[in-house]
């Protein structure tokens, strides 16, 4: 009976843990990683005239749909190493050298804006730009002549990619409105900030969004506590602490500014540490109260956010 016992409960184990490490190793699909990152190609497309079939098969192909180490922690889907003029944050891994130097993104849409800097910036690929923008077979051929990748059949891959998934589509496709460019450098998600409604208050238009059904702004270029405390009729007092901002917080161009107060729950699962992320980054980020994400994972207060650690927004961190 004994023995029974002891087999049931390590049984009960295993499933335990077989589960919860299918969990920490959720897969993005291939399809997901198109529909995620497709309108971001045609964004760059239009702005760098790189065919959006040979930007997103190059980043289904170098971050395996998004899955690896190099895309998750460091948001580079295009595994493209530090130079000499790189002056952002980097990521040390084993590749064709052991620890090789490759740069690190606050958000994946600027390794696509970076791959496209860098393939426009350099002389080696000057040829590319003289094709047609719809001939994607030249292109991945001329990537490979131009010496982006050491694989003798890296065309062949790309042209796989695209074809299989029908990514030519992209390159005469209209792009929709699902991206908004909000500066030269930066392109967001428009269902990452849904529009909620329009607030004219004086001479001055400020659009409210909802994130984790919370109302926020985006902060303005010279925006402060007492300006846009009298732009909704708020006490800046308010601000701050709905924000659990300092009193000498500086507001930042482009910055969410809550104006009701975040919740005990993030609207995600669970969050991979990025670079240069901290703890009230990514409470801002996703709408939770700082205090409830130190315990949902069990963390003292004050701790800081570790590259690559795994932060629960919704339940407790399992024991």
């Amino acid at each position: 009976m004994r023995n029974i016992t002891k087999i049931i409960g390590l049984l009960l184990l295993c499933t335990f843990n077989c589960s919860y490490a299918q969990n920490e190793k959720k897969q993005i699909s291939l399809k997901e990683y198109i529909e995620t990152y497709k309108e971001i190609a045609q964004q760059n497309m239009k702005n760098f005239k790189i065919p959006a079939s040979i930007t997103l098969a190059q980043g289904i192909l170098e971050s395996a749909n998004g899955n690896s180490d190099l895309a998750i922690i460091a948001n580079n889907h295009f595994g493209i190493k530090c130079t000499s003029d790189w002056q952002g944050e980097k990521y040390y891994k084993d590749d064709d050298a052991k620890d090789e130097c490759f740069r690190v993104y606050n958000a994946a849409y600027e390794s696509f804006m970076d791959h496209s800097r860098f393939l426009t910036t350099r002389n080696r690929y000057a040829s590319l730009f003289l094709l047609n923008i719809t001939d994607y077979i030249s292109w991945a051929q001329g990537l490979k002549d131009a010496g982006y990748a050491t694989n003798p059949k890296y065309p062949q891959l790309l042209i796989k990619i695209i074809e299989d998934n029908k990514l030519f589509e992209l390159d005469s496709a209209k792009l929709s409105q699902n991206y908004i460019q909000l500066t030269e450098d930066k392109i967001v998600k428009a269902s990452e900030i849904d529009d909620f409604e329009l607030v004219t208050i004086g001479d001055n238009n400020r659009k409210v969004f909802l994130n984790n059904n919370i109302k926020f702004i985006l902060a303005k270029k010279g925006d402060n506590f007492y300006k846009i405390g009298l732009d909704f009729d708020m006490k800046p007092g308010e601000l701050y602490h709905y924000n659990e901002f300092p009193t000498d917080y500086v507001l930042k161009e482009g910055e969410k500014v809550y104006l009701q107060p975040k919740r005990r729950k993030g609207s995600a699962e669970f969050h991979v540490v990025k670079a240069k992320e901290t703890m009230f980054s990514i409470s801002q980020f996703y709408g939770i109260k700082l205090k409830h994400l130190y315990k949902k994972n069990r963390l003292v207060e004050g701790a800081p956010a570790i590259l690559g650690d795994k932060l629960w927004l919704r339940k407790k961190k399992p024991l």
